[in-house]
């Protein structure tokens, strides 16, 4: 069902196919733990990957731009993301790709090149200063979006995650985190009284919290929590351990999850419970990213979904 416009632009995406699935995770002490299931919205542009498109979108949309230009890397699940949209509004796409170019594609690339996104790969030297980048390849109709939807915008789509829940019910918010930008917009859309958990899929990256504050109203900044040990050696790393939890996952929850974000979540959250992290009473809600393209990296038959 086609439910969202932009300026009279159909996007099909059924923002209320997401649910709320109630986990047996926690029950033996006293807690109740939800997942808003937002991987079900759309099966490319899904998860939080939408929400924190859609401002730029409509923005770049409203002021009549014709090509749309972001950042990423070879398992983005942004890129991919973005191009998908992109060809939803028959906008050109372009993808500037940390890293030298490798044969074959990743699915991930593959798949955005499909969507028509044309693909320019650029050192790991060059793609830190994106500044540069922007300045040396701007276009007249060319609309710019930060990696990951990192922004403003990105922060005021992911808080818009929320609207459909009932966030009295919750203590805790836990999610993922890549840029920054889903985390900073929960910490705005979310009560004065609740805690919001952020899961880091990367290793060392001390500016994190910084980054996400940035974003952020003064006033939520006391109630982020930010935890950096479930990465499991990096970004999109995913040793034996994380799979083999991630295949007990689904066969207690039929829930899948990913190597990069939410195959983390989950296994910290259940790492928490066991460490009696919570407190009987709490009440979690799990927001589940989507993304779950990553897999496609994995061996055939790696998991069960």
């Amino acid at each position: 069902m086609i439910i969202l416009k932009i300026n009279s632009v159909k996007v099909q995406i059924n923002t209320t196919l997401a649910e709320i699935k109630p986990l047996s995770l926690g029950k033996d002490q006293k807690l109740a733990i939800d997942v808003l299931r937002l991987d079900l919205i759309h099966p490319v542009i899904s998860g939080n990957k939408w929400y924190k498109l859609r401002f730029y979108m409509e923005e770049a949309i409203h002021k009549g731009y014709t090509e749309i230009a972001s950042f990423g890397g070879a398992y983005s699940n942004h890129i991919v993301a973005t191009a998908c949209a992109c060809n939803f509004h028959q906008l050109k796409s372009v993808g500037y790709i940390r890293g030298d170019k490798t044969e074959p594609l990743s699915h991930t690339l593959q798949a955005a090149a499909d969507f028509g996104m044309q693909l320019i790969f650029i050192s790991r030297a060059d793609y830190k200063n994106k500044t540069a980048l922007i300045k040396n390849n701007q276009q007249p109709n060319r609309y710019w979006i930060p990696e990951g939807g990192y922004g403003i915008l990105g922060a005021k789509g992911a808080a818009s995650i929320l609207n459909t829940v009932s966030l009295e019910k919750y203590t805790h918010i836990i999610a993922a985190v890549g840029s920054g930008t889903m985390l900073a917009g929960l910490l705005n859309g979310s009560r004065a009284d609740q805690t919001i958990i952020g899961i880091s899929s990367q290793k060392n990256n001390k500016s994190l919290e910084s980054e996400v504050l940035h974003l952020t109203l003064s006033e939520n900044q006391h109630r982020l929590i930010l935890m950096h040990h479930y990465h499991f050696g990096g970004f999109a790393k995913h040793p034996s351990e994380l799979i083999h939890f991630m295949v007990d996952f689904w066969k207690k929850e039929s829930i899948p999850t990913d190597i990069v974000y939410t195959g983390k979540v989950f296994f910290a959250i259940s790492d928490l419970l066991q460490k009696q992290y919570f407190k009987p009473g709490h009440r979690l809600l799990v927001i589940h990213s989507g993304g779950l393209q990553g897999n496609l990296s994995l061996p055939e038959k790696s998991l069960p979904f």
